[in-house]
């Protein structure tokens, strides 16, 4: 019988993983960091990862479920159940999860995306039985407790939310229109992450128990422990607290239909916005498949810092641009890659219509764009571009705990890899990329005519 978390003491930190030393033949350390791992007889794979820098530990749990897994009709389950999960279980009440962790000084949250959901807890060492407790809980115990009421509370929470970030936040719907366009309606990143309105409002108590019996199971889920533990300890608690979680049923893989642009899709929006906005986007290869990485680096050299291509032009030479940002935004289905620019009235008083300044910015935009599928960057621009994603990996592997730390990068890389220290490989993707993958990439990748141009220009008259 499970008991109530009362005095629960434990032990785990954070260690930041260090480069091995430099072999004669080798310019770049080799980055690993050690793990051990084991599977649970309910299914639940666990990776422990022991690192006594500080005397902190991270608890990352990842379901194996985001928004890819819901059906039109019933879109925006999964970002509801981020919410649920905060709501209480059948051994903790209604509010004590955070109370309980706060008296501790520990902290916590959760994301999702298309294809995962995480939640993870980061605690002082002597409290990894408690946020082991409370984790449990939430997944072996969360239907004791879910009722209608908790549902609609839950509801409204994220309903209002969408309203605050899509319906009434500058430029929200058109990334929501962006995914529409991209993706065909029975692809699954067809849809937002936070779903539709009226499907939120349609939710019913059995919709989120039927959800919750399929995807948030043990079989579905893996979890990193991170830190100041001692393995041998940690494993005894994470059986102690675990083992009793029932195993689900099997979840079948996505069999996504294919997502294909043959054509530029345009379309403009009008929205209560002061400047005009240009999005540009591409379909591409999905996370970690070849032309990823080199994705990655044509967004740094377009856009990565002040003395990038458009940045530099944009908003510093031709001042016509309030800011501008390019990214592979990288999925498991699939990828896309953006361009967002913000456009600035013209320098010296000039009047030009907002289609005009959009007019001007996609020439710019273009014309950097077909510099780069003429003529690959300088070695210069390559240098400074893997630094800088460098220093943004190195930043990361500082941080045991919260998202996109080295919790949660052992988390992602095993359930996009199956390879928990995928750290070396990830890196060398783009230390082995040459100037030459890039110009390949604009070509082969990011068409001027197979791509979605999505304006959003002031309302008329405002």
């Amino acid at each position: 019988m499970r008991r109530s978390c009362l005095l629960l003491v434990i032990a785990a930190a954070l260690v930041a993983a260090r480069p091995a030393a430099l072999t004669a033949d080798d310019t770049s350390p080799t980055l690993t960091v050690p793990y051990t791992q084991f599977t649970l007889p309910n299914g639940l794979h666990v990776i422990l990862h022991e690192d006594h820098t500080v005397p902190e530990v991270a608890v990352d749990v990842w379901y194996h479920v985001g928004s890819a897994r819901e059906k039109p009709g019933r879109t925006g389950f999964a970002h509801l159940f981020e919410h649920l999960m905060f709501e209480g279980s059948g051994h903790v009440k209604e509010g004590d999860f955070d109370n309980f962790l706060e008296a501790a000084g520990g902290n916590n949250n959760a994301s999702t995306s298309e294809d995962r959901t995480n939640y993870w807890i980061t605690v002082p060492s002597n409290a990894l039985e408690l946020a082991l407790f409370l984790e449990s809980d939430r997944m072996g115990y969360l239907l004791d407790v879910v009722s209608p009421a908790m549902v609609d509370g839950q509801r409204d929470v994220v309903k209002n939310e969408r309203r605050q970030g899509v319906e009434n936040a500058p430029y929200g719907e058109a990334e929501v229109r962006l995914g529409e366009l991209l993706y065909p309606p029975d692809h699954p990143y067809h849809w937002p992450v936070i779903g539709y309105m009226k499907d939120l409002t349609a939710a019913t108590q059995q919709d989120v128990i039927d959800f919750f019996k399929k995807y948030y199971a043990p079989g579905n889920a893996s979890l990193v422990v991170a830190g100041d533990i001692d393995p041998v300890e940690t494993r005894a608690l994470v059986e102690k607290w675990f083992s009793d979680v029932k195993p689900g049923e099997f979840v079948e893989p996505i069999d996504a239909p294919p997502a294909v642009l043959r054509e530029v899709k345009r379309e403009t929006l009008e929205d209560r916005v002061q400047l005009p906005r240009l999005y540009l986007a591409w379909l591409t290869p999905k996370q970690f498949a070849p032309g990823d990485a080199d994705l990655d680096l044509v967004a740094q050299v377009l856009t990565g810092g002040k003395n990038s291509r458009l940045y530099k032009r944009l908003v510093f030479d031709e001042q016509i641009a309030q800011n501008v940002t390019a990214f592979q935004n990288s999925a498991a289905l699939g990828s896309s890659f953006q361009i967002i620019v913000t456009a600035k009235p013209a320098p010296g008083g000039k009047t030009e219509s907002s289609q005009q300044m959009i007019g001007r910015v996609k020439q710019v935009v273009d014309e950097e764009l077909d510099r780069l599928r003429a003529a690959p960057p300088t070695d210069r621009e390559l240098e400074r571009t893997v630094n800088r994603i460098e220093a943004s990996f190195y930043d990361r592997m500082e941080r045991v705990g919260s998202f996109g730390g080295k919790a949660d990068l052992l988390n992602a890389y095993y359930t996009e890899t199956g390879d928990p220290d995928f750290f070396n490989e990830d890196l060398s993707r783009y230390r082995a990329a040459s100037v030459s993958d890039i110009e390949a990439a604009v070509r082969r990748w990011l068409p001027k005519d197979k791509r979605v141009e999505l304006t959003v220009l002031p309302e008329a008259g405002k």
